[in-house]
C-alpha cells in the first residue's frame, strides 16, 4: 500500500510511584506501583499506551517487540497483535509478555485513531456516551478515618457503587462492612473484594453474613484459580450478590475456561493485562456469547473509550492507586460527571498526554 503510515519508533519508559500511604488487601501489601509506558510513532502522530507491570515488561518491549514492529503498517493493529503473540510463543504469551503486548496494543489503537483523526471510541464504534464507575480502595491497612475520607470523596463525585478490600483480618471484616454501610447509606451499592483470601466454606459463611448489609458484589472470594470453588460459591451465594473474578486473565483462553466452569456472574477483564484493547474486545465478545456482563478492572482513564464501545460492559473500576497515578502523570483525563466516566470525543485517540516534567521524578 503506497503512503501507508509505518511505525518509525517505539519508546518505552518505566515509572515507579509511591502509594499515598501503605496499602494491603486480603493476600498482599505494597507501597508503590510501577507503570510501563509506551509511545509508538508513525507519520506525524504518536500513540500512547501503558500497563501496570514489572519493569521486565519494558525489557521485552525493547529487545523483542520494537525490532519486530518497526517499519510495519501502524493501521493494521490486529496483524501487529498476532505478530507479537507469535514472537513470544516459546517464552510464554502470558504474564509479563501479555502485559508488554497490552501496552503496545493500546498505544497502537491510540495511534491509529490519531492517524485517522477520530476519538478512539468512535473508531471502535461508540455505544454509550458515559461509562458507570465504582469507587475502589478501602484497603485493609486503612484506618477508619482514611476509609471514611475516601468513601465521602467518592460520594461527592456522585459515584453510586463502592468497593473495599477484605480478608487480611477476617475477624474485623463484618465490623468494617457495617462501618462502610453506615457511611454510604442504604442507596449506594456495596462491593467487597477478598483477593482470593478465603477457602470455600469460609467464603460461603461470609457471603451469608455480608448479605445482611446488602453487599451486592463478592470479588474473588476464593482464588481465581479455584474454578470449582468459585462455581460452588456462585451457586450458593445470596441471589442479589454477584460473584466476580477475571482480573488476572491474560488471554481469551483463561476467560473461556472461567465461563465454561460457570465460575462468575460478572467477568472482569483488564486491558493492561489481557493483551490490550484487542484482547479486551475479545473478552467482550465472549461475554456476549454467554449473555454475561463484563466489568473493566482498574486503569479507568485507559479503559474509558473501549468501555464506551463494549456491549456487555456494566462498569469500570475507579481504583484509587490508578486514578491517582493517572491524574499525576497525564493531561486530558476523561472526567467523572455525576458518577460516570465521560470519554473525551473532542480529541483524537485516547486524548491523553504525558506530563513529562511531572513524570520524570518517578522514572526508574
Amino acid at each position: 500500500m503506497r503512503g501507508e503510515p509505518l511505525i518509525s519508533d517505539i519508546a518505552v519508559s518505566v515509572f515507579t510511584i509511591p502509594t499515598s500511604s501503605p496499602e494491603a488487601d486480603g493476600t498482599y501489601d505494597w507501597d508503590s506501583t510501577t507503570m510501563v509506558l509506551v509511545h509508538v510513532s508513525a507519520g506525524d502522530q504518536v500513540g500512547i499506551g501503558y500497563t501496570y507491570a514489572h519493569a521486565a515488561a519494558a525489557t521485552l518491549i525493547e529487545r523483542t517487540f520494537k525490532k519486530l514492529l518497526l517499519g510495519k503498517c501502524a493501521l493494521d493493529v490486529t496483524a501487529r497483535w498476532h505478530e507479537m503473540r507469535h514472537a513470544v510463543r516459546n517464552r510464554g504469551s502470558r504474564g509479563i509478555a501479555a502485559m508488554a503486548i497490552s501496552a503496545i496494543d493500546t498505544a497502537l489503537w491510540d495511534l491509529k485513531a490519531k492517524l485517522l483523526g477520530v476519538p478512539l471510541c468512535k473508531l471502535f464504534g461508540q455505544l454509550r456516551e458515559a461509562v458507570p464507575v465504582y469507587g475502589s480502595g478501602g484497603f485493609t491497612s486503612y484506618s477508619p478515618q482514611q476509609m471514611e475520607a475516601q468513601l465521602r470523596g467518592w460520594l461527592d463525585l456522585g459515584i453510586e457503587r463502592v468497593k473495599i478490600k477484605i480478608g487480611s483480618r477476617p475477624q474485623d471484616d463484618l465490623a468494617r462492612v457495617a462501618f462502610v454501610r453506615g457511611i454510604i447509606g442504604p442507596d449506594v451499592e456495596l462491593f467487597v473484594d477478598a483477593n482470593g483470601a478465603h477457602d470455600v466454606k469460609t467464603a460461603l459463611w461470609f457471603a451469608e453474613e455480608f448479605a445482611k448489609f446488602d453487599v451486592r458484589w463478592f470479588e474473588e472470594p476464593v482464588s481465581s484459580d479455584d474454578l470449582e470453588g468459585l462455581h460452588l460459591i456462585r451457586e450458593r451465594a445470596p441471589a442479589r450478590m454477584e460473584i466476580a473474578a477475571g482480573e488476572y486473565g491474560f488471554d481469551l483462553y483463561y476467560f473461556r475456561r472461567m465461563l465454561d466452569a460457570g465460575a462468575v456472574d460478572v467477568l472482569q477483564a483488564d486491558a493492561t493485562r489481557c493483551q490490550g484493547f484487542t484482547g479486551f474486545l475479545e473478552a467482550n465478545v465472549l461475554c456476549a456469547s454467554r449473555s454475561l456482563p463484563l466489568s473493566a478492572h482498574c486503569a479507568p482513564a485507559l479503559h474509558a473509550h473501549v468501555c464506551a464501545s463494549s456491549s456487555q460492559l456494566i462498569h469500570v473500576e475507579y481504583f484509587h492507586d490508578h486514578s491517582r497515578i493517572e491524574q499525576m502523570l497525564f493531561d486530558g483525563l476523561p472526567p467523572i460527571r455525576n458518577g460516570v466516566l465521560v470519554p473525551d470525543t473532542s480529541r483524537p485517540g485516547l486524548g491523553l498526554e504525558l506530563k513529562e516534567v511531572d513524570a520524570e521524578r518517578f522514572a526508574a
